[in-house]
């Protein structure tokens, strides 16, 4: 018999319902199934550079599953930018270093799209990484879903539901504020399955004029009230249009000087999208005389227990994610493709981004039931 081969284990980003699922789920597996040693490392990358690790063993790993957030914490630091002493530095050759003074045989990395740019980077210096796919968002690439999204696409729902019964009682028009910068998943999904009236994603540039008219037309019928979903991203067709201008001029830079005076002009014009919902909610009641308010609801949606389906999903693509390791199958990221776990190369995941395309079922399904998207 071989050596035990010695594995790290870290979660990273934003924390998400079905992180404790996937550690649980991979760690089992490679103790039990696999007879590995498994350590984590605490506070995500961070933890990684300051070799802040725990022993992982059956009795760490648990009563974990129905558990929220995670339980080895977790901070959105990059390997190669990170400030340490109040200066930015590239901490990659250090975490290869503390990899090899563990002896670590392979490296977990649990998190969504910036996560996967850091094991990516991990593995080009050498590593053997293995990403496993989380956010809410749903916004990674190559990925059917993955864990975080089910539960937070629940909570939005209700939220959705019970914002009815107030928009319905006063008269008013309420604005849901979702997660979601760049893509319109949990927006779109959770507005559909609450009945929203109007949804408004990133991926679709909206007009405020065709939102009012829509809410007119509402009130003409009898229903003075709307319910509006919208992502956090959404941009009215303008800043739609001033961000994309931003995008094309990073691209076109040709100088390291251009690209990131660009950059940082990019940075300002997103900045200055923000607080879009309450935007929209004065605009719509000078439009429409309806009282609007807006609902926030922020870490709510991604907090708690994990459901069924993030459970089962952090499970399946955990043990996947062993079961590569002891097959010595390094530098993918372990998707969820039509229900089962399926290795992707990690420099076709980092810095992709899967949005909605504007032709998907979910919006036509949407359209066809009267809900306007604003355009």
């Amino acid at each position: 018999m071989g050596a035990k081969k010695r594995v790290g284990i870290l979660t990273a980003g934003g924390d998400s319902p079905g992180l404790n699922a996937a550690i649980r789920g991979f760690g089992k597996a490679a103790i039990g199934t696999h007879g590995m040693e498994l350590i984590g490392f605490r506070d995500g990358i961070r933890g990684l550079a300051e070799d802040r690790w725990q022993e992982l063993d059956g009795t760490a790993l648990s009563g974990i599953l129905t558990v929220g957030g995670t339980v080895l914490g977790t901070s959105r630091d990059k390997a190669h930018k990170m400030v340490v002493d109040g200066e930015v530095r590239d901490m990659v050759p250090t975490i290869v270093e503390n990899c090899e003074r563990n002896k670590l045989d392979a490296l977990v990395c649990i998190g969504g799209g910036g996560t996967a740019k850091n094991a990516n980077r991990l593995r080009e210096a050498g590593l053997n990484v293995i990403h496993l796919p989380k956010t809410i968002d749903n916004d990674i690439a190559h990925t059917d879903t993955s864990f975080g999204f089910s539960t937070a696409l629940g909570i939005a729902t209700e939220a959705i539901d019970r914002l009815h019964s107030t928009a319905h009682s006063h008269h008013r028009v309420i604005i849901a504020e979702i997660m979601g910068h760049k893509a319109g998943w949990l927006a779109l999904g959770s507005g559909i399955a609450g009945g929203a009236d109007i949804i408004l994603i990133p991926e679709i540039p909206y007009d405020v004029e065709s939102i009012a008219e829509s809410i007119k037309k509402r009130a003409a019928s009898g229903r003075n009230f709307s319910v509006i979903a919208i992502a956090e991203g959404a941009r009215d067709v303008a800043d739609s249009a001033d961000l994309q201008a931003a995008i094309a001029l990073v691209k076109s830079a040709s100088t390291p000087e251009a690209k990131a005076a660009a950059k940082q002009h990019k940075a300002s014009v997103e900045a200055g999208h923000r607080d879009n919902a309450f935007k929209v909610a004065t605009e719509l009641e000078a439009a429409t005389g309806l009282e609007s308010r807006v609902t926030i609801l922020g870490y709510v949606q991604r907090g708690g227990t994990p459901d069924a389906n993030d459970r089962l999903l952090g499970t399946l693509l955990g043990t996947a994610g062993a079961d590569l390791v002891a097959e010595g199958h390094f530098g993918v990221t372990v998707a969820s493709q039509a229900g089962e776990a399926v290795p992707v190369p990690l420099e076709d995941v980092a810095g992709n981004l899967k949005t909605v395309p504007v032709d998907h079922p979910w919006i036509a399904a949407a359209r066809h039931v009267g809900t306007g998207f604003g355009d």
